[in-house]
């Protein structure tokens, strides 16, 4: 039976403790969140036996297997590196770290240590990407060139942390883009990022239509300004000629959210919004096809198949399907796109 802990007690990690609870080897016996109020009523919800204000006295005190870090970003590294240290194998939530250089000194701990680091792109476990693939791993799709996503929100920035570019690295690009960002790479073939051209716009601000569904106290606003961008736009480069263009914003004046990927390949296109549709021709006649069954992202069984593949990442049962790699390019492209929005031309990314 394998041991769990719990880093950070926010929404997210709900996702990560059901996860493990609903596996018949693993056993969630700690968590731990700065908040002592909130780990307390956290433990009683779920029944943990043992809860923790600092993640170096559980890591002391525990002998765990695995440790999920769903701070908020700017404690991710700092979190994992004690994890890791500790003797845990780790899942660190998207986005991996604040920045690539914490984000490489996370994997540089991880392999110092001998331990799995895993982040959690809970994207690639989704009935959708599991649909792409088996018609790219059949060879019905050919090589994929090109990309188009977008996670647009009207009016959706989380609030508290998720505003405050000191807590959280950034708005929507880091919050929301890493997710069509990391999906759209691995339906590619995870090839490694070149270049990258951005700009990001900062002209809503949090004051939307009377304050709308995500209406914040004034102390909000006082304890974590809103200092992000709204939207963000770029083009990325790959070293193997794959070309991405992603849009992403917490604040938009469009219709409504909108959340689609779109990929070209040599045989096929794909469209994932949310269903998966497969555009291309045979028999000298163009064809769409839609594939019979669910294929859209399902939120909250993707997160149990992603807990379910850390687990057994771990175990040495199957590969690492999120890497710590795979989490320091998605860094790198964020990194340069940010930088490339400042400085208003394309950045190399090495």
């Amino acid at each position: 039976m394998l041991k769990a802990g719990i880093i950070g007690t926010g929404g997210i990690s709900q996702c990560h403790t059901e996860g493990y609870q609903a596996l018949d080897d693993v056993e969630v016996v700690a968590c731990c969140d700065i908040d002592e109020e909130k780990v307390k009523k956290y433990a009683e919800r779920y029944n943990i036996p043992r809860w923790y204000t600092d993640c170096r006295e559980m890591m002391a005190k525990e002998q765990l297997d695995c440790v999920s870090v769903c701070t908020w970003n700017s404690a991710h590294k700092d979190c994992t590196v004690v994890a890791l240290e500790g003797g845990a194998n780790v899942i660190c939530e998207k986005p991996m770290a604040m920045n690539a250089q914490e984000a490489e000194f996370m994997l540089e701990t991880a392999k110092r240590c001998g331990k799995l680091l895993q982040v959690g792109f809970v994207r690639r476990f989704g009935k959708d990407a599991d649909t792409v693939m088996k018609f790219k791993n059949d060879g019905l799709i050919g090589d994929v060139y090109y990309a188009k996503a977008k996670y647009l929100r009207r009016d959706g920035c989380p609030g508290g942390w998720f505003k405050d570019k000191n807590f959280s690295g950034g708005g929507p690009l880091i919050d929301l883009g890493v997710h069509i960002i990391d999906l759209s790479r691995y339906l590619a073939g995870n090839p490694l990022p070149v270049s990258a051209y951005g700009a990001t716009f900062k002209n809503l601000g949090p004051n939307r239509a009377n304050g709308g569904e995500k209406a914040w106290e004034a102390n909000d606003l006082d304890e974590h300004p809103y200092n992000v961008e709204d939207f963000a736009t770029a083009m990325i480069k790959f070293d193997n000629g794959f070309t991405l263009e992603i849009e992403t914003s917490f604040n938009l004046n469009v219709q409504g959210d909108e959340n689609e990927i779109k990929i070209f390949g040599t045989k096929a296109g794909v469209d994932i919004s949310p269903d998966v549709k497969i555009h291309s021709d045979m028999a000298g006649t163009f064809v769409d096809i839609t594939p019979v069954g669910k294929t859209y992202f399902d939120f909250h069984e993707s997160f149990k198949n992603e807990m379910a593949g850390f687990v057994k990442a771990v175990k040495g049962e199957e590969p690492c399907r999120a890497t710590a790699n795979d989490g320091v390019q998605l860094m790198k492209i964020i990194d340069a796109i940010y930088e490339s929005a400042e400085v208003g031309h394309s950045v190399e990314i090495k």
